[in-house]
């Protein structure tokens, strides 16, 4: 990966803002002013690294659309401006989350007093449940 910031990975070309009208109380602008915002980005023909591209689309799973789109929607704020940043930001945040490599899981085995602990408490757990058996049971 030969760029530094992941901001200069994504270009300005790849993302679509489209302004909604935000649910929820807003007073008389409420059904007027469009301030929520969808954003939508296709992390496929994107200008990504092809590893970050691939760890992205296996984070977004199912929510990917059939067009291979990702939408944020965002409407936590009142301003237009507002919401498209934070949009933004949390394509970034997702696109941050795929850039990290997943590191490799090593194998080890339990050490050898792990096991003799292991055993020895399993020993014990027996030998209390059969002091607890009555074999010495008489029919009356």
């Amino acid at each position: 990966m030969n760029k530094t910031r992941i901001e200069d990975w994504i270009n300005k070309s790849d993302i679509v803002f489209t302004f909604i009208r935000a649910p929820g109380p807003g007073g008389q602008n409420v059904n007027k002013v469009a301030s929520a915002v969808l954003l939508r980005f296709n992390p496929v023909s994107s200008s990504l690294p092809e590893e970050v591209r691939n760890r992205l689309i296996i984070l977004i799973g199912r929510k990917l659309t059939s067009q291979g789109d990702i939408i944020i929607k965002a409407s936590r704020y009142r301003t237009q401006e507002r919401n498209k940043q934070d949009a933004l930001d949390r394509l970034l945040q997702l696109i941050h989350r795929a850039a990290v490599p997943v590191k490799k899981r090593r194998k080890t085995k339990p050490t050898h007093a792990s096991t003799q602990r292991r055993l020895s408490s399993k020993k014990l757990h027996a030998r209390n449940k059969s002091l607890r058996s009555n074999r010495f049971h008489k029919d009356d």
